[in-house]
């Protein structure tokens, strides 16, 4: 096998159009990639404190995200001042407005009083000015209703700057250089509490930036089946990571469709699955989508490597180290395997479905900000892999790659089907994992989810699980005092999983959770309490470690 040289994945903006987010630290600025992926403008992020002659490719256009600073603190984060250099239309948002403001003159301040909310801004038009100065809010009226989230401003114009828009609170809302595509608005185009903020992002990135919108799944997967196959060459062989959950075989019938029989779909039963996981894999993708898979039952060893180990990021490195083993020993065995067959050749890639959420979370975009977790398929992979990873759907969002798999042809209760984590059950038994509280777990998570499908509420919620707590309560059945465990249920709502709000079931079945709670303390041995997690994210991460 070749030794590991790092991850492997096309960049697409090698081959579309593309909007560069430099990234502040809000927790809105996924959300202005989401946007403008939404109208075909391909977007990605990077930390606000990149040097702009590193990057290999050159953007479109740039936007400046939000931040939770103040641009005249001493350690507050700034651009590479080169960037104003470039002659690249930027747009500023919230403290990327103030940090344009900041390198023309710094006439940045504490405001009075906070701007927080829906806010009513105008729209100053300037007639016989520079063609470019009113077209970021060209088309939208007299006024704009925003969302403004700001506690410092604009103490004076920066010179050889204009006002386009302006609130009671803040006079200079939205500014234009008078000379260069430079622009800056104090509100949030991104969130949907600015109604028609896409058309502000829509006017920045097609009409000043000229940026093609030719951003679709159908165009994605031509050109990567093509990289794939570039990548891997006529004899290269890969290995693939599938678990069942739409990440990885969205990515698993992805590989099929570059290199055919050359891919290699492996399932490790690590003993973290859910209830009859196993089977269910095998069935889908050997009967439903034409994948040949192999099976590795690797569930006490795995088990093994977890005994004693209740810190939730050595639990994520055990079962990524492990994890990576097993690959490594059944690689061998296909290769040796295929030595003397046509397909010869060395198997040297690992196929993961590492999203684009997964490398957010896990690499801080955030400039001076901490990274939220390790993703199992990003940070928690050990320094002795020997092979490399192929990560096709890296740079991509969750509803993106639901529209993939549906172009590939997979059916919908596939794509459509609830995400499971990397660590399995191994995350959702908080505390030492063993056999027993694994059972305990699993079956409480097929009672809640089998309800969920049954009083068709599966496809209404993103997420759904059930997590133990290792946490004692005292309980009554049959007349007799007992002294079990609690289990929280789980069951989000959200388009891109960056951020997450829970599932209100009492609008529609009010009693849907009393009757969950009823079977799940009946028919499961060691559950005394069953409570409801109402944590939006953020301040929560959707899984429980």
């Amino acid at each position: 096998m070749a030794p590991n040289v790092g991850s492997a994945c096309e960049p697409p903006n090698r081959t579309f159009d593309t909007i560069l987010v430099l990234d502040f630290g809000s927790q809105y600025s996924h959300l202005i990639t989401r946007r403008l992926r939404d109208i075909h403008v391909y977007s990605e992020l990077q930390p606000c404190t990149i040097n702009i002659a590193d990057l290999s490719w050159k953007p479109k256009g740039i936007i400046l995200s939000g931040g939770p600073y103040s641009v005249y603190d001493k350690d507050a984060p700034h651009v590479d001042p080169a960037l104003f250099d470039q002659g690249l239309p930027i747009l500023g948002i919230c403290y990327g407005m103030q940090e344009i403001a900041w390198h023309f003159g710094k006439h940045v301040l504490a405001g009075d009083k906070r701007e927080y909310g829906h806010v009513k801004v105008d729209i100053i038009k300037h007639k016989g000015a520079h063609v470019h100065v009113d077209r970021l809010l060209q088309g939208l009226g007299d006024g704009l209703e925003v969302f403004m989230s700001h506690g410092d401003k604009l103490g004076q114009m920066p010179s050889a700057f204009c006002t386009v828009a302006a609130s009671s609170n803040a006079p200079f809302a939205g500014i234009v250089h008078h000379e260069m595509p430079i622009f800056g608005v104090q509100f949030h185009p991104e969130v949907t509490h600015t109604p028609r903020g896409k058309d502000v992002l829509k006017n920045f990135a097609v009409d000043i930036c000229g940026a093609r919108q030719h951003w679709t799944m159908e165009e994605f997967a031509t050109k990567e089946i093509e990289h794939i196959r570039t990548l891997v060459g006529d004899k290269g062989q890969v290995i693939g990571a599938v678990s069942g959950g739409v990440d990885s075989t969205v990515a698993a019938k992805l590989m099929d469709a570059a290199i055919g029989d050359r891919f290699h779909a492996v399932l490790i039963d690590n003993g973290l699955l859910r209830k009859d996981e196993a089977r269910s894999v095998q069935e889908t993708l050997t009967e439903h989508l034409g994948i040949r898979l192999t099976v590795v039952d690797a569930s006490q060893r795995f088990l093994a490597d977890l005994r004693g180990v209740t810190d939730p990021e050595k639990k994520r490195k055990a079962i990524g180290s492990r994890f990576i083993r097993e690959f490594q020993d059944k690689a061998r065995e296909l290769e040796i395997a295929a030595a003397n067959s046509p397909k010869a050749g060395d198997i040297e890639w690992l196929l993961q479905g590492t999203l684009y959420p997964d490398v957010i979370e896990s690499i801080s975009f955030k400039g001076p900000s901490q990274t939220i977790k390790t993703h199992h398929n990003v940070g928690g992979l050990p320094s002795f892999l020997q092979l490399r990873l192929i990560e096709p759907l890296r740079l991509l969002f969750k509803d993106e790659v639901r529209v993939l798999g549906t172009q590939l042809g997979i059916d919908e209760s596939l794509v459509w089907r609830h995400p499971f984590p990397g660590p399995g059950l191994g995350i959702r038994v908080l505390g030492e994992v063993t056999e027993q509280q694994l059972k305990i777990a699993r079956e409480a998570d097929h009672i809640f989810i089998s309800e969920l499908r049954a009083h068709g509420l599966y496809g209404k919620t993103s997420q759904a699980f059930a997590a133990l707590i290792p946490t004692r309560a005292v309980g009554v059945m049959g007349d007799k005092r007992v002294y079990g465990q609690m289990i929280s249920l789980r069951a989000v709502a959200t388009s891109d999983f960056m951020t997450a709000s829970r599932c209100n079931f009492d609008i529609e079945h009010r009693d849907f959770l009393d009757h969950v709670s009823s079977r799940i303390t009946n028919e499961v041995d060691g559950v005394t309490r069953v409570l409801y997690d109402v944590t939006s994210k953020p301040p929560g991460t959707i899984e429980m470690e």
